[in-house]
């Protein structure tokens, strides 16, 4: 049998990656329930809507996660590269409507 030597990230790239998937699935849940309550959205944007966007934003994670196996590395981190950089977009809420606008637990799940 030949010796396979499994390539992993590093503990830390997990527990990010970790915090992660936790934060934006709190935020992308929260926009989804209490749509009404964020200022200035889009009307055509629904709650299904925003699950698929979750759906596919943590797709391009899982995707970066699979090709690290396959020993794809490139491509892998520049997949989850991308994961982390949408993780940011959250951001973008403001440019809807001033942090005072937004409620605490809104802030709160687009800070974190």
């Amino acid at each position: 049998m030949r010796n396979v030597v499994a390539v992993s990230f590093p503990k830390h790239v997990w527990t990010l990656l970790a915090v992660h998937f936790v934060a934006s699935l709190a935020h992308f849940a929260h926009n989804a329930e209490f749509i009404a309550y964020y200022p200035n959205m889009p009307a055509w944007l629904t709650r299904d809507d925003i699950y698929l966007a979750w759906s596919a934003v943590t797709s391009a994670g899982v995707a970066g996660l699979v090709l690290y196996r396959f020993g794809l590395y490139v491509l892998s981190v520049l997949l989850v590269g991308t994961y982390g950089a949408l993780g940011l977009d959250g951001l973008a809420h403001y440019t809807l409507a001033l942090c005072s606008e937004h409620t605490l637990a809104t802030n709160a799940t687009i800070w974190f």
